[in-house]
Order: C-alpha cells, then sequence, then structure tokens
C-alpha cells in the first residue's frame, strides 16, 4: 500500500523524467542521424520508430518527440507522426 505508481508522481517528478527523455532521445538522434547541408543532424521518424534500442528506451516517442519541439531541441515539419505514413519526416537537432 503507501506506493506511488510512476503516473501518480508529479511536478518536478515528471518534468525532471520528460527532461531526462529528451536527453536520451538527443543521444539516439546523434547515434542514428547523419549531418545534413547545414551541419545539423538529423534522421528519419521511421529510422527511430523502427529501431530496438529507441523502441526500449521510449515508452512514448511521439510524445518525446512532440516535448522536445515544443523546447525547441529538435524541429521536424509535420504536426503529427504516425508510424509508416511520416517515416520519412526528417528529425532536425537544433541543439547538440
Amino acid at each position: 500500500m503507501g506506493e506511488t505508481s510512476g503516473s501518480q508522481l508529479g511536478g518536478a517528478n515528471a518534468t525532471m523524467n520528460v527532461s531526462h527523455e529528451i536527453s536520451l532521445l538527443v543521444e539516439e538522434i546523434q547515434r542514428l542521424g547523419s549531418k545534413n547541408g547545414d551541419g545539423q543532424t538529423s534522421v528519419k521518424f521511421g529510422v527511430l520508430f523502427n529501431d530496438d534500442r529507441c523502441a526500449n528506451i521510449f515508452e512514448a516517442l511521439v510524445g518525446t518527440l512532440k516535448a522536445a519541439k515544443k523546447r525547441k531541441v529538435i524541429d521536424f515539419q509535420s504536426e503529427l507522426l504516425l508510424q509508416g505514413v511520416h517515416d520519412n519526416v526528417e528529425i532536425v537537432l537544433l541543439q547538440d
């Protein structure tokens, strides 16, 4: 009894977890991506989504991508990312 599940943790813990997931996302983009013409690292959504290591790290990859975009860590040209439909959308790392 008295134990708190991860979904019940609030405030600062949730923010810390999002920040941690975003830092892991940056590492995975650097691992899987390559430099584009502007010298920024980018990777296609399908590559990230289908990578076994990413699948094991991120419970909600799209949610982490949206949070990272909101914080201007990455950018992509789609409002929504769906497997298959958006596999060729480039995820660009704005900060190294």
